[in-house]
């Protein structure tokens, strides 16, 4: 059986159950509504922009140094590679840096060498001295050198010791002014190095705001050269979702959506619910990610899907609709029950005598439309007619059917939960 004859049934079973007891003059007539069999699904929707891993507009390619932009090597939707070149900028200032950094690097190398040949000069001056000032010492001590002799090896000794500690020190000074200069010759070749812009990663150029000629400047609030998309065959789908709806998400669970340049449905899954709350019109949204295959690349980013996030599924199971819930009989009615009436969720079904029957029952997954029902007591619900009101003027003039939740309606946008589908 089709979707079209089983909603036929459905809703010829409906009018004939909602027209019982109408032909009675003076009895009360209820309207009804079918317990089915069928699948209800709990969604929570919501809109999102189409966008790349990673980063909501893109990862930005920009300069790290000034310079005037010489060649674009890509241009829009150019498929690029990670360490592929992508532009170049002027070289010519940079090179020019790095060739001065170097030479003054080996300058300075070679003034290491000069301070180290000074300080093995005054350690051999040093020795000399201490080996004077001995014999100095020995000879005065036998009296046959006058103590001055010893006083000027003395003083010799100590200028030639003082030489040594100047020349150790000269040599770290001129040891750091290599590292200095290394570390300068470093930094040109990497300002040199700069000038080749190459991508970061493998994916699709979405955006260029720069032409060759310009001169690009490297700062926190420069414009990028380029903005690259990473892999679109996989796309991130950013929906804002209210805190009053945020608690049922979680990681994992399918999403289907829809984009209004195509008449076709996708299908993803929720990746991530972010803590980054924002409020709008006082109205508190978290952000969820959710995470879609897109091997042709149909999904640009940018593009505003319309989702619907699957919370829960009951399948193959008893289902009314929500109004029989809801359903509260008069006080007359309520009297002519026949025992106590059980508190809490209840059907209530009308006898062959006019009078009403309340059966206890459980809710189970509920898409606001239809609820999945079972029975307390474990009796069979499934084919019996609950009632969700009573019949008025109105309704009995505009026919039971036209007002059933269980006839089939055109699917309106921004609809919740789905409208369940009788099983064969």
């Amino acid at each position: 059986m089709n979707r079209v004859c089983c909603w036929a049934a459905v809703a010829a079973a409906v009018a004939l159950a909602g027209c019982k007891g109408g032909d009675e003059k003076g009895k009360v007539s209820f309207r009804t509504a079918p317990v089915v069999r069928t699948d209800v699904i709990r969604t929570v929707e919501a809109t999102g922009t189409v966008t790349p891993r990673n980063s909501s507009s893109g990862i930005p390619v920009g300069a790290q140094v000034n310079g005037k932009l010489i060649k674009l090597f890509v241009d829009y939707n150019s498929t690029v590679t990670n360490g592929q070149v992508v532009a170049l900028i002027d070289p010519l200032v940079y090179d020019a840096s790095y060739k001065s950094a170097v030479a003054q690097l080996h300058v300075n190398e070679a003034n290491v060498e000069v301070r180290r040949a000074s300080l093995k000069s005054a350690e051999a001056e040093l020795t000399l001295a201490r080996k004077t000032f001995e014999r100095k010492k020995a000879l005065v001590a036998k009296a046959m050198a006058p103590v001055a002799d010893l006083d000027d090896a003395q003083e010799s000794l100590e200028r030639a010791e003082a030489s040594v500690e100047q020349a150790k020190a000269n040599l770290k000074s001129a040891e750091a002014s290599v590292e200095q200069s290394r570390a300068t010759a470093d930094k040109a070749k990497a300002d040199l190095e700069y000038c080749t812009i190459v991508s970061p990663v493998n994916g699709v150029v979405i955006d260029r705001k720069v032409e060759e000629g310009e001169t690009v400047v490297s700062s926190m609030n420069a414009v990028p050269v380029l903005s690259i998309a990473e892999d679109l065959k996989t796309v991130w789908i950013e929906a804002k979702i209210p805190e009053a709806d945020v608690g049922n998400i979680k990681i994992g669970q399918s999403v289907t959506f829809t984009a209004d340049a195509y008449r076709r449905q996708f299908n993803g899954s929720v990746k991530q619910i972010r803590k980054a709350a924002t409020t709008t019109n006082n109205v508190v949204t978290f952000p969820v990610i959710i995470e879609a295959e897109n091997p042709d690349e149909m999904l640009f980013p940018g593009m505003t899907a319309t989702l619907a996030i699957e919370t829960a599924r009951a399948e193959d199971v008893p289902v009314v609709s929500a109004a029989a819930l809801r359903f509260r009989p008069k006080a007359e009615d309520r009297d002519r029950v026949r025992g106590e009436v059980p508190r809490g969720p209840k059907l209530w079904f009308e006898k062959g005598d006019g009078t009403l029957e309340p059966v206890l029952v459980e809710e189970g997954v509920s898409d606001d439309s239809f609820v999945q029902v079972k029975a307390m007591d474990g009796s069979n619900l499934e084919g019996r007619n609950a009632v969700i009101g009573y019949e008025t003027a109105r309704i009995k003039a505009n026919g039971d059917g036209a007002s059933n939740p269980f006839m089939p309606k055109p699917p309106q946008r921004g609809s919740k939960g789905t409208a369940p589908e009788p099983r064969k």
